[in-house]
């Protein structure tokens, strides 16, 4: 399985549109080589590095139940079905980078999923990370670096 952005390039620096203080606008994800057994597919984006700053891995994003069939996710929008979790900035849907310190980097996670989870809009990473465990049938990864602005 394959995630990239036609928003950025693998391990290269998110353009400023993206920021959290910046527009705030999802960027563009194109999934590929999704296993034949998917049910769903379930994202994460977070950032390690704020583990320094603010003491905790920062949760950007939680979308899940994203079709199995979906082959790119556009620039500020998410798949029909899809449902959104809260992130740590306390708001429902897509948070964009805001590194309080330094250069951070940025992962996206992409899991194929067996199973379309039960899980309510509004739910957090843990919930996600609780539903799918044993549910992943395979899992990618994408990186962006974004710094201060």
């Amino acid at each position: 399985m394959k995630l990239e952005s036609s928003s950025f390039e693998n391990g290269g620096t998110i353009p400023k549109q993206f920021g959290y203080k910046n527009g705030n606008v999802s960027p563009s994800l194109i999934i590929s080589d999704i296993p034949e057994s998917t049910k769903s597919l379930a994202l994460i984006m977070d950032d390690p590095d704020a583990m320094g700053a603010v003491g905790k891995v920062w949760v950007h994003w939680v979308l899940w139940n994203i079709p199995k069939e979906i082959k790119k996710i556009d620039e500020n929008s998410i798949p029909e079905n899809s449902v959104e979790g809260e992130t740590d900035f306390g708001e429902i849907g897509y948070g964009g980078p805001a590194p309080p310190d330094k250069e951070h980097t940025y992962i996206f996670k992409l899991y194929a999923l067996d199973a379309i989870l039960e899980l309510g809009k509004g739910s957090t990473k843990k919930d996600l990370e609780d539903s799918i465990k044993e549910h992943i049938i395979d899992e990618t990864k994408l990186t962006g670096k974004y710094a201060p602005q």
